[in-house]
């Protein structure tokens, strides 16, 4: 009698199921983190209080002058607050690359390598962090109150505008969290340097633009672009005058910058991965 052959295995159907599995196991990290109501509000509040306090530092220089970096405070307001929800969103889904460094100095990459499903995935759902919204409500709150404040006009430009900046916003600094996390296959337990990519750029962003050393607005404009994040299309939106090199077009650059910016880091993380050899594990 012939053997009976076993047909291999499908290796799409290998990552269906993979992907299946992730989708459980992060609807299974989502529900823990809200399982302890009080612990989850506890949390969230911490995170709420410490945008309050970065919010602060805004409205101290600000009310003391009547005008910081060419914007009024609640032109700033109206940065501030778009960037802190910008960020809080990237923070909340792409933070957790900020352990790269760690899971390749233990060797935990080696094991979510074999897998079928990609490492960047893995990586992203490995730990989100719903407490982050926290930060992303504050942001909001600011984001709105100050565009009421200043009388915002909403027309369609005006209202497209004030839609898409968060979007690109998350997608800009999701994109420089894979980038910060792409540097640690080079760079020797390099969190710092990516630091200065991701959190540099949150502070930057959160700023008026005209308040910076021109050296450090060019380098957050053309090489991390945090700029764009939120002071072009707050000042678009406010009507307050933009310092070079800043022309009110570049309000709308933010989605196009983020594709860009996305590609680019897309052909890094992957070359990161290529250099990776394993750490013996």
């Amino acid at each position: 009698m012939a053997d009976h052959i076993t047909a291999p295995a499908d290796p799409r159907h290998s990552r269906i199921g993979a992907l299946r599995m992730l989708r459980v196991m992060l609807s299974a990290r989502l529900r823990s983190q809200v399982v302890y109501r009080g612990s989850f509000a506890g949390d969230l509040l911490a995170q709420a209080l410490l945008s309050v306090t970065e919010f602060v530092e805004v409205y101290v220089l600000l009310h003391n002058a009547p005008v910081f970096g060419g914007m009024t405070l609640v032109q700033a307001c109206v940065v501030y607050g778009l960037s802190s929800m910008a960020f809080g969103l990237a923070d909340m889904v792409f933070g957790q690359l900020d352990t790269v460094n760690v899971a390749i100095r233990t060797g935990q990459l080696e094991t979510l390598l074999v897998r079928p499903v990609p490492l960047l995935l893995q990586l992203i759902t490995a730990d989100v962090q719903l407490r982050r919204l926290g930060r992303v409500s504050t942001g909001l709150l600011i984001y709105v109150w100050s565009l009421c404040y200043a009388q915002v006009p909403l027309d369609g430009a005006g209202l497209a505008l004030i839609v898409s900046a968060p979007l690109a916003g998350m997608l800009i600094f999701g994109a420089l969290f894979v980038a910060a996390g792409s540097l640690q296959f080079w760079l020797i337990d390099g969190a710092q340097a990516g630091n200065t990519i991701t959190y540099g750029g949150r502070y930057v962003a959160s700023m008026p633009a005209g308040a910076l050393l021109l050296p450090v607005r060019v380098f957050f404009t053309f090489v991390v672009p945090a700029t764009l994040v939120a002071y072009v299309p707050a000042a678009v939106l406010t009507g307050a005058e933009l310092v070079w090199p800043f022309q009110p077009a570049m309000a709308w650059l933010g989605l196009p910058v983020a594709v860009l910016l996305w590609a680019v880091v897309g052909l890094l993380w992957r070359a990161g991965v290529r250099r990776y050899t394993g750490a013996g594990g």
